[in-house]
């Protein structure tokens, strides 16, 4: 087995440099609020339609999605958030959690088919 860390250099390499920047925090492709400590890389255009692209989200937003659309609906869709945001029921999901803290998360009631 490959060894993490050099065997002369320690963990020093763990250390961050005191110049760099600390990393941003990507907003989160549907409600644009920070995304917290878990990050979900969400494929708007589902990967079984091609999707390619991914961006970041909230665990909760994107479970949101996936029930309310299905697979051909986010497909139409596409990159278009404004799109989206088109439905009551996402508006809706959005302005509730814009007031909760990013690490928030709850089950989401599946969309009645």
């Amino acid at each position: 087995m490959a060894r993490k860390h050099s065997k002369h250099g320690g963990y020093r390499d763990l250390q961050p440099e005191e110049d760099e920047a600390p990393p941003e925090i990507p907003a989160c492709w549907l409600c644009g609020r920070p995304t917290g400590t878990t990050i979900v890389w969400h494929h708007p255009v589902p990967k079984s339609r091609g999707g390619r692209e991914v961006v970041p989200m909230h665990p909760i937003c994107q479970q949101m999605l996936i029930t309310q659309f299905t697979n051909s609906e986010l497909q139409r869709h596409g990159m278009d958030v404004e799109g989206l945001l088109a439905d009551p029921a996402v508006r809706k999901f959005v302005d509730w959690v814009a007031k909760k803290d990013p690490d928030f998360n709850a089950t989401i009631a599946k969309k009645p088919r």
